[in-house]
């Protein structure tokens, strides 16, 4: 009778340490809530309780998993006990942990300010599933170690933020939702290609084994693989010259749903161009770093004037979110460890003090009945708002002690040191435009006198403050003690330049 059959060099035989399931916990809790949502979608009072307690419960295994990688390194959790690259492998590091913790807490304050804000009929068409659901397909985006595993995130993430920016149904919802649509679908289906040629070319889509295999190829059709990623992804990041769907999109859902698009999804954009171009196409973004410097520079500018020229707050702030995004492509096509921390640190201050402003917005419109600046006025008389307005100022203007100093000085700092003046001096101008943009805002809204003070005496009952002021005081924070987030940043950054301990990792002993 035949012996019995090895299967070590195959299938993984050990038992999977109890710190590494962390890395699909995120992924889980969300997607068995969500669907159990669904299925009692007839209990309203049920969904925001549930939605809630479960993004808390992800915020906290996020925290969690941040933790283990920074103190053990990076986690692996693969997926039917097959061998990497076989196996659909699961794979934090730093990197990828610092954004999942960072875009779970935002997600919470969403969640908490869409008990109050979100109405009955908006929960009865499922908004709170949609939510966990969209948090599903973020977490998965950013923990994931196989790059057809991120594209099945983008879609999950891509149809329930549909959900999201449908709900309501109103004809400018709608609207948003088709200019949304159409260019996400046209990004994802450029990510489906570029995937599908990949694989053709190297045979596997597991990513560290994608970084053993692309030093080993010579003529190989990498960089039109990178130029069709950097495509696709700058598409989802709002980058130029396919930035404009985001103003169009986002100024038309409830604004928590704004708060978190703005913060959060186009996060996912700038860390697929890290982890994909920096991890997998090292030599082909170097070789592509003077067209993105380029895309960074017009980004940052054409944001930052179309801030300028807006009076809805919610549009305002799109640009800005636009703005933003240039700055940390930036980040990226200097390429340097320094520039890619600033990159990523920047990223993090986006996603809190944005979907902070976002919020921000809709307390305002609250409290006054319109978010235009051409009737908006006399809000001194409320200092909750002129202080939470002053302290967001200064942090997405960069100006001290706010959280976009710092990682702003980082990126300029390393433009100077790469000879990049004139992307330095775009940065710069950027800043300035900034600037005036926001004091302009807190001018028209807080000093002037009150243009309507009917429109202000009318105004509906304020949602609550509490998400807004705890992501301001994170923001204040970051800008006040930086030290702990630029470390974060560096060590994320440097793993992505020196890929040796996330190679080691996924494949351990394996040859």
């Amino acid at each position: 009778m035949a012996g019995p059959i090895d299967i070590t060099g195959a299938m993984i035989t050990t038992a999977t340490p109890a710190g590494d399931w962390l890395a699909i916990v995120p992924i889980a809790l969300p997607i068995i809530a969500g669907a159990s949502l669904l299925m009692l979608r007839k209990r309203l009072h049920w969904q925001a309780p549930i939605a809630v307690a479960t993004l808390a419960l992800v915020s906290l295994a996020t925290m969690a998993l941040f933790v283990r990688v920074w103190t053990s390194g990076t986690v692996v959790m693969t997926m039917g006990r097959w061998l990497p690259p076989f196996g659909i492998s699961f794979t934090v590091d730093v990197l990828g942990a610092l954004f999942a913790c960072t875009a779970s807490l935002v997600a919470l304050a969403c969640g908490v300010a869409a008990v109050q804000s979100i109405e009955r009929p908006a929960r009865r068409y499922g908004y709170f599933p949609f939510l966990l659901l969209t948090s599903v397909g973020v977490n998965g985006a950013f923990l994931t170690g196989d790059i057809f595993n991120m594209y099945v995130w983008f879609e999950v993430f891509l149809i329930s933020s549909f959900g999201l920016l449908v709900v309501g149904s109103t004809r400018a919802q709608l609207d948003g939702t088709l200019k949304y649509g159409v260019l996400n679908l046209i990004g994802t289906t450029l990510f489906l290609i570029a995937t599908g040629y990949l694989y053709g070319v190297l045979g596997t889509l597991n990513m560290a084994d994608i970084v053993r295999k692309v030093p080993q190829l010579d003529g190989a059709p990498l960089m039109t693989l990178a130029a069709l990623y950097l495509t696709a992804f700058a598409m989802k990041a709002a980058a130029f010259p396919v930035q404009a769907w985001l103003p169009a999109a986002y100024h038309t859902p409830n604004v928590v749903t704004s708060a978190f698009f703005g913060g959060v999804l186009t996060k996912v954009g700038v860390y697929a161009l890290l982890r994909v171009l920096v991890l997998l196409f090292p030599m082909q973004l170097a070789g592509l770093s003077g067209v993105m410097a380029w895309i960074a520079a017009v980004t940052m500018v054409l944001g930052a004037l179309g801030a300028l020229a807006q009076s809805d707050i919610r549009r305002m702030v799109g640009f800005l979110v636009i703005s933003g995004v240039g700055v940390m492509l930036s980040g990226l096509a200097i390429g340097t460890g320094p520039a890619l921390a600033g990159g990523i640190f920047y990223a993090l201050h986006s996603m809190v003090a944005l979907t902070a402003f976002y919020l921000l917005a809709g307390f305002i419109a609250d409290r006054a009945g319109s978010a235009s600046l051409h009737v908006l006025g006399g809000l001194s008389s409320v200092p909750l708002l002129t202080g939470v307005a002053f302290i967001l100022m200064l942090c997405i203007a960069g100006l001290p002690p706010g959280s976009g100093l710092w990682p702003k000085i980082m990126v300029v700092r390393a433009a100077l040191e790469a000879q990049h003046g004139w992307l330095t001096a775009a940065i710069l101008v950027s800043s300035l435009l900034t600037i005036i943009t926001l004091g302009r805002f807190f001018l028209l809204t807080v000093w002037r006198p009150a243009v309507a003070d009917a429109v202000l005496a009318e105004g509906k009952r304020s949602s609550w403050p509490g998400p807004m002021l705890a992501l301001t005081a994170v923001a204040l924070l970051m800008g006040l003690y930086p030290e702990p987030f630029v470390q974060a940043a560096s060590r994320a950054a440097d793993g992505l330049l020196d890929p040796a301990a996330y190679v080691q990792a996924v494949f351990g002993g394996q040859n």
